[in-house]
């Protein structure tokens, strides 16, 4: 694997490009911080790029089983950098409008890079047999990226401008379109006559997860982690008040980080193929244990090990979910498919958002993470009793 330059060039990208991606999300959360006092108005903000993600989903979907995934990798880049314009200009002017231009723009951006680089994935491994390796590895490396760019971020904020973070985010994005270029990808299928690019449609994806009992129910479940990380910046404020300590917001990004490094390396000596469902079903159990563990969330304590509890929860599911999704999918439907679970999320996730900050202004913390961790097992209960029998038959 290590001697696999794509793979290395894939890793490395990312690393760079999630400083970048949380050099920004930290530049978000200080601008909101500053000028938006309602957390469901921030969420607002957060929703409008989703939302932007959600429209191009279906049209990223085809041209990636359409065209060649590497150019849709530069240009998505490109997408990226000019991004991060709008924010600089955002600052300058101290204009709302500008960062929801650049949430639109970057998230439009992400919704063909992300699922481009699911499916290109498995193309790069030489071996089936590394999937889940190369998946916790590249899941390891986003974690690792996340917990440098948030202390690295956190570090500017103290010492200079806004202005620095966003710049240091638009180099990481340069960086990472100049790695693309060095990728180097034998696609097994590209389209390239008119006649055939429609009958590319995206709806026949949909045939195929009903046709899957274990990628139904995979898909179903991964809503679970959803819950917790479509208002897990809204809790990490609100925790961080909660305790009147501004501090703790940076341990829980990390210990959050530090517990999906640990996950994911777990994960891919723990699982192997016939015990996916009860691995994704005890994951899914504990995920909602950390969420209603929140309840306590004025305890210190309690609040860093409901987001160790998660992190290392999450760095197991998701290197397990990509594997199942990369090996059972047909590699011809990967691009609209993995465009489809961008999709999928980013609706879950606006979902999610918007019910974190209308309950956080109503409810509250305790009373919201009670709430979510009750939907979560009643979730996993739907899924254990509606395609149980499916998935005994496949030998799951």
């Amino acid at each position: 694997m290590w001697k696999n330059k794509n793979i290395m060039l894939i890793f490395i990208g990312e690393f760079i490009a999630g400083i970048g991606l949380w050099l920004g999300i930290i530049g978000n959360l200080e601008f909101m911080q500053k000028h938006i006092p309602s957390d469901f108005v921030k969420s607002l903000i957060l929703f409008s790029g989703l939302l932007a993600g959600v429209i191009v989903s279906p049209i990223a979907g085809k041209w990636i089983d359409t065209y060649n995934k590497k150019h849709i990798l530069l240009y998505a880049g490109i997408g990226r950098v000019g991004s991060v314009l709008f924010m600089l200009f955002a600052l300058k002017y101290e204009s709302i409008f500008l960062m929801i231009c650049f949430m639109i723009s970057i998230q439009m951006a992400a919704a063909f890079y992300f699922p481009t680089l699911q499916a290109i994935i498995p193309l790069a491994v030489t071996d089936e047999k590394q999937l889940m390796t190369v998946n916790g590895m590249h899941m390891n490396i986003s974690a690792l990226s996340r917990i440098a760019g948030t202390a690295f971020g956190g570090a500017l904020l103290m010492i200079t401008s806004l202005q620095t973070l966003y710049i240091g985010a638009m180099i990481a994005y340069i960086l990472l379109f100049s790695l693309t270029f060095f990728i180097d990808i034998k696609e097994e299928r590209r389209e390239t006559k008119h006649n055939t690019k429609e009958k590319e449609r995206f709806t026949d994806i949909f045939p195929i997860i009903r046709e899957l009992p274990i990628v139904y129910v995979a898909v179903v479940l991964t809503i679970v982690p959803q819950l917790f990380i479509g208002g897990f910046n809204l809790m990490v404020i609100n925790i961080s008040e909660l305790q009147h300590d501004p501090s703790i917001k940076g341990w829980l990004y990390t210990i959050e980080g530090i517990g999906f490094l640990f996950g994911a390396f777990f994960i891919k000596y723990a699982a192997h193929e016939k015990t996916y469902i009860k691995w994704m079903y005890a994951l899914t159990c504990f995920i909602a244990s950390a969420q209603l563990s929140l309840h306590f969330a004025h305890i210190t304590w309690v609040s860093l090990a409901s987001f160790g509890l998660f992190g290392i929860s999450v760095g197991c599911f998701f290197p397990m979910i990509a594997t199942i999704f990369q090996t059972n999918v047909p590699k011809r439907y990967h691009g609209r498919f993995f465009s489809f679970k961008n999709m999928f999320d980013r609706v879950t996730f606006q979902i999610v958002l918007l019910a974190s900050g209308f309950l956080l202004d109503t409810i509250g913390l305790e009373n919201m993470v009670v709430l979510f961790g009750s939907l979560s097992l009643l979730l996993m209960m739907y899924t254990m009793f509606r395609k149980k029998e499916e998935l005994k038959s496949e030998g799951a």
